[in-house]
């Protein structure tokens, strides 16, 4: 279903107005100034504190002949971009190939924003299944999604665990050491299994996706109701988790 645009009412005139300007630069590099306002049919001055709004976050920089062209900032957004698209793609077919085997619920999640957040799923046809839902989010601390977390870099790891944990059942894991001990088997047997850490009616496997560098890009998942999930199936849950990560990162180049 496509997305409807917001009411005219909702958009803020000036935010659009730097947005148009940081299109003209991306889509013609080494505009001049005076060839941005023309464009727009906006005087020079706005645009100019527009350009210096944008030159201040690093999403476009001016040469020594006063031109301008898209900065470091909006480089990193575009390659952003760019992957999460490039994961979205590539990891469709393999979710609903996995989810067919497995005859449970699939999702791709990546770290938005200090929390997992699920980008791409499948869920098979059958009456009692897991629900997934692109756009929501989870924290990082809780479920099989730590292994996001398991696969950072210490430095960051320790800066994405929040002081607080937040407790979502009677085994989610609340005291940080604690975390930590468990991150660090998740990272040397590389995968995670969570049982009613999320919701207590729900077992939840894990396996990242990573790049040659060993860095993590995103996380494949399969849900499914506690109820019928025993270890045999756990196990099998993790082959073909592995599997599709390992075809995800292909599918990218590394």
């Amino acid at each position: 279903m496509p997305l409807e645009k917001a009411p005219e009412r909702d958009v803020l005139q000036s935010v659009n107005v730097c947005l148009d300007v940081l299109l003209s630069v991306a889509q013609t590099p080494d505009v001049r100034l005076t060839e941005i306002a023309r464009s727009l049919g906006e005087t020079k001055p706005r645009i100019l504190r527009m350009l210096r709004t944008l030159e201040r976050r690093g999403l476009v920089r001016k040469s020594d002949e006063g031109t301008y062209r898209l900065g470091t900032t909006a480089i990193v957004i575009g390659t952003a971009a760019s992957t999460q698209v490039d994961l979205v793609r590539i990891a469709n077919p393999i979710l609903e190939e996995v989810g067919q085997k497995a005859n449970e619920t699939t999702q791709l999640r990546i770290i938005d924003n200090g929390e997992s957040l699920c980008i791409a799923k499948f869920e098979p046809m059958r009456d009692l299944r897991v629900q997934a839902m692109i756009g929501r989010r989870r924290p990082l601390s809780a479920g099989s999604y730590k292994v996001l977390l398991a696969f950072l870099h210490p430095q960051v790891q320790t800066q994405m665990i929040p002081e607080v944990l937040p407790r979502l059942t009677k085994r989610t894991i609340t005291d940080r050491a604690k975390l930590i001990a468990e991150l660090d088997k998740i990272r040397n047997q590389g995968f995670c299994v969570s049982y009613g850490e999320v919701s207590e009616q729900l077992v939840s496997v894990s396996v990242p996706v990573l790049a040659f560098d060993g860095s993590v890009i995103a996380a494949v998942n399969v849900g499914a109701p506690a109820f019928r999930t025993q270890r045999s199936d756990v196990d099998r849950f993790i082959l073909l988790l592995k599997d599709a990560a390992r075809k995800i990162s292909a599918g990218l180049g590394w």
